[in-house]
């Protein structure tokens, strides 16, 4: 603590120091400040690009994802990102776009689905969520069976 203190001392000492200096010395002052506003305009050029190409709100992404599937339930961000981690390790199983397209159709009310739960193997407590989850997303009863693989 001790330390600390006495280091913001010393950094407080020559912030001072310098402020002398540009005081005794009234040219220097607009060249440091010319400088910084160059800095400043270049780092804010090299910025904006670089906070454009992130991502975005990622929740932003999945709710529009929901729409997109045409699901008619209720947006539950937990249940939908449940039933979208189905088919992405399903995807990533087979490395198959088609699979992660077929297990998203319908609002995930599709055999595929069902298929990718099995192969999964997905626990039978788990399954029962997942059935639950799919009728509030989808906001219909699901159509297919999903038992588990005995």
């Amino acid at each position: 603590m001790q330390q600390n203190f006495a280091t913001s001392q010393r950094a407080a000492a020559a912030a001072a120091a310098a402020a002398e200096k540009l005081a005794s010395n009234p040219k220097q002052a607009p060249k440091m400040c010319s400088r910084n506003i160059k800095i400043s305009v270049v780092l804010f050029l090299v910025l904006i690009p670089i906070f454009t190409a992130l991502p975005h709100n990622h929740n932003l992404s999945k709710r529009s994802n929901f729409f997109d599937l045409e699901c008619k339930g209720i947006f539950n961000k937990t249940m939908f990102f449940r039933l979208d981690r189905i088919c992405e390790d399903c995807y990533q199983l087979f490395r198959e776009t088609s699979i992660h397209r077929l297990c998203k159709k319908d609002c995930f009310d599709s055999k595929w689905f069902g298929e990718c739960v099995k192969v999964l193997l997905t626990p039978t407590e788990e399954i029962t969520n997942l059935q639950h989850f799919i009728k509030v997303v989808n906001g219909s009863p699901i159509s297919f069976n999903m038992a588990p693989v005995t």
